[in-house]
C-alpha cells in the first residue's frame, strides 16, 4: 500500500495558522508590480496582517519575471511566497510553493489535468512545494473564466458549487477555491460560500470582487477559510479598502 505524501512546510504553516482562524493572502501580479515594487507591496501587506503572498495574475508571465519578484519578496518578508500559476512557463524555483490547481469547470481538458502532467516534473525539479487545490470559477468569471474556457457556475446554483467542491475533496485535493474573477463587480455569493462550507472538511478559499470589509465580513461569517485579494491593492494600494479587509480577518480570528 502506498502512503500518501505528507504536507510540506508551507502547507503545515497554513494548517497551523488556520487553526487560529481565517487567513488572508495578498495576490501580486509581477508583470504589473515587478521586483522591488512587488517586495514593497508584500512588506506593507504583511505588516498589516496578510498571511501569505500569491504571485500571478497576468497571462504569459515569464519565469524570469516571476523569479525576480519571488526573490525580492522573500528577502522582504518571512511569510510563504506561493505561485498562482497560469501555466508551466510561469513556474520559478525562487518561490516557496505553487498552487497545483485543477480548474474543475473548464471545458479544456488541458486545464483540468493535462497541463499538470506536463508541469509536475518541473515542479519536482525546482523543489517547489505543490499545494493540491480544486479551482472553481463562479459567474461572472471575468478574464480567468474566458482564458480558462470555463462554464462558470451560476451564482444561484448552490448544488453545482457544492457538488464540484465535494468532488474535489473526494479526489484528494486539500483546498477548494471559489473564484468570482479578478475585478468582478461582486464577490462569490454568501449563500454559496455557506453551502460549500457545510459540505467540506478542507479549507475553503474565496477570491474575486472583495474590495472592502463590508465584502469580507459576510464571507468570513459564512465560513471562508482564506480570502484572496489583488485588485483592491492594484487600484487603491494598501489603503482603506485593504485595511478594512484585514480588520475583518482579524475580527473573525477573535483578535
Amino acid at each position: 500500500m502506498t502512503v500518501p505524501a505528507s504536507p510540506g512546510t508551507v502547507e503545515r504553516y497554513l494548517t497551523e495558522h488556520l487553526a487560529r482562524g481565517p487567513l488572508h493572502f495578498t495576490l501580486i501580479d509581477p508583470d504589473k508590480s515587478p521586483g522591488e515594487r512587488a517586495a514593497g507591496i508584500a512588506r506593507g501587506a504583511v505588516a498589516l496582517g496578510s498571511d501569505a503572498i500569491l504571485l500571478g495574475g497576468s497571462t504569459g508571465i515569464s519565469r524570469d519575471v516571476m523569479g525576480r519578484a519571488a526573490t525580492a519578496i522573500r528577502a522582504a518578508v518571512s511569510v510563504p511566497v506561493i505561485i498562482f500559476p497560469e501555466g508551466p512557463g510561469s513556474l520559478a524555483p525562487e518561490a516557496n510553493a505553487v498552487l497545483f490547481m485543477s480548474m474543475l469547470n473548464s471545458r479544456n481538458l488541458n486545464l483540468v489535468i493535462r497541463v499538470h502532467a506536463q508541469a509536475a516534473p518541473a515542479v519536482r525539479a525546482m523543489g517547489l512545494e505543490p499545494i493540491p487545490l480544486g479551482y472553481l470559477v463562479i459567474a461572472p468569471g471575468m478574464r480567468v473564466g474566458e482564458v480558462g474556457q470555463a462554464d462558470p457556475v451560476p451564482r444561484d446554483d448552490l448544488a453545482a458549487a457544492t457538488g464540484y467542491a465535494l468532488a474535489a475533496q473526494y479526489l484528494g485535493m486539500r483546498y477548494v477555491y471559489l473564484e468570482a474573477g479578478s475585478g468582478a463587480p461582486a464577490p462569490v455569493p454568501v449563500p454559496m460560500v455557506r453551502a460549500v462550507r457545510e459540505v467540506l472538511s478542507i479549507p475553503l478559499v474565496v477570491g474575486g470582487g472583495i474590495r472592502s470589509g463590508d465584502d469580507a465580513g459576510p464571507l468570513l461569517a459564512a465560513g471562508a477559510s482564506v480570502l484572496v485579494t489583488g485588485t483592491v491593492t492594484e487600484e487603491e494600494g494598501l489603503g482603506d479598502g485593504f485595511r478594512s479587509i484585514l480588520a475583518e480577518v482579524r475580527r473573525a480570528r477573535g483578535g
